[in-house]
C-alpha cells in the first residue's frame, strides 16, 4: 500500500496552489491524498470529551470547514480519481506537518499562507520541516516550466543518494526528462588536501574536471538501470554551486536537492544549497533528507 501524500491547508492561493501539485502527485503515486489543517498552536486547549478535530470555538469548524471543502474542491478538479481525506488536528502546522511526515509518501506545502503555514519561507519554519521531516518534503513555488526537465542537484555525497533516487522516481512519473547538475571549483572540498591548504595552492583544474566529471557518474551510477525510462542529461558546471542551481531552476518543473551536501558542516540538517533553493528557485523544491539513523 501507497503511503498517503499529505498537503497543508489554510485557504491562501498558496496553500490551494500546493493542493493542486499534491493532487496531481497523489494521482501518480496511486496514493489518497490527505488535506491537513493545523488548529491553533501550544496555547489552545481542548475541553474534556471534545474531539481534537472539533474546535470548540463558536463558527471556527465552519470556516475550517470551508476552507478544507474549497481545498478538496481544487484537489478533485486536479485529479479527479484521486481518494481525498481531510482532517483537522491542534497543534502548531510545523509540528503536525512533521508528524504527518513519519507515514507520508510526500508532504507539500505552500510558500506563503494566512497562518502561520505562511512562515514556511520566512523563517524557521520551512527549514525546521524541510531538515526534520521523516518523508521528502515538497514546497510549491515559483512558476515551473511544465515541459521541462526534473533537474537535480547532484553532489556526490552519501547525504545526497536519497535525493538521487527520489528526482529519478519524479522523473519517471512525470514522463520528464532528469537534468542532473553538478556544480564545481577549485575551492570544493574535493579539490583540498586539507583543511589548512592556502587559497594561493595552484591546482592541475583538468585533473579537478575529470574528477567531478566521475563524482557524477557515479552518483547517476545504477539508476539509469533501475529506470530505462528516464532520458537523462548531465551537466558539468564550474561556478557558484546556489547561483547555477537557482538559475537552471528557471527552466525546470522541479528542483531535487539532499537536505545537506558534501560541504555542509557537520551536524547541520539543512544545508545552504538547500536553504537557497527553498527561498529563491524558481520553481517547486523537494528536499530529500537522508534516512535518519
Amino acid at each position: 500500500m501507497v503511503n498517503p501524500v499529505v498537503v497543508g491547508v489554510d485557504g491562501s492561493p498558496s496553500s490551494l496552489a500546493a493542493v493542486e501539485v499534491a493532487a496531481r502527485e497523489a494521482a501518480l503515486r496511486g496514493a489518497q491524498l490527505r488535506l491537513v489543517h493545523a488548529f491553533g498552536g501550544p496555547s489552545v486547549r481542548v475541553p474534556p470529551h471534545v474531539r481534537p478535530w472539533n474546535p470548540a470555538v463558536a463558527g471556527l469548524r465552519e470556516m475550517v470547514d470551508g476552507t478544507l471543502a474549497q481545498a478538496e474542491r481544487r484537489a478533485r478538479e486536479a485529479a479527479p480519481r484521486v481518494e481525498v481525506a481531510r482532517d483537522v488536528v491542534v497543534g502548531e502546522p510545523v509540528t503536525v506537518l512533521e508528524i504527518e511526515s513519519r507515514t507520508a509518501s510526500l508532504v507539500v506545502v505552500g510558500s506563503r499562507g494566512l497562518s502561520a503555514f505562511g512562515s514556511l519561507l520566512l523563517g524557521s519554519t520551512g527549514v525546521h520541516l524541510a531538515a526534520h521531516g521523516r518523508c521528502p518534503v515538497l514546497v510549491v513555488r515559483g512558476g515551473p516550466d511544465p515541459a521541462g526537465p526534473v533537474l537535480l542537484a547532484a553532489d556526490g555525497s552519501p547525504a545526497g543518494e536519497g535525493a538521487v533516487a527520489f528526482a529519478f522516481a519524479e522523473a519517471s512519473l512525470r514522463g520528464a526528462d532528469l537534468l542532473a547538475l553538478h556544480v564545481w571549483s577549485t575551492r570544493t572540498e574535493r579539490a583540498y588536501d586539507g583543511p589548512a591548504d592556502p587559497p594561493f595552492v595552484t591546482y592541475d583544474e583538468d585533473h579537478l574536471r575529470a574528477e567531478e566529471e566521475r563524482v557524477l557518474v557515479e552518483a547517476l551510477s545504477g539508476h539509469r538501470e533501475r529506470h530505462p525510462d528516464v532520458t537523462v542529461r548531465s551537466r558539468l558546471v564550474r561556478g557558484r554551486v546556489r547561483a547555477a542551481l537557482i538559475d537552471a531552476s528557471g527552466e525546470a518543473q522541479l528542483v531535487v536537492a539532499g537536505a545537506r551536501g558534501r560541504g555542509g558542516f557537520r551536524g547541520l540538517l539543512l544545508g545552504s544549497v538547500s536553504q537557497a533553493l527553498l527561498h529563491h528557485a524558481h520553481c517547486p523544491v523537494a528536499v530529500v533528507r537522508a534516512h535518519p539513523a
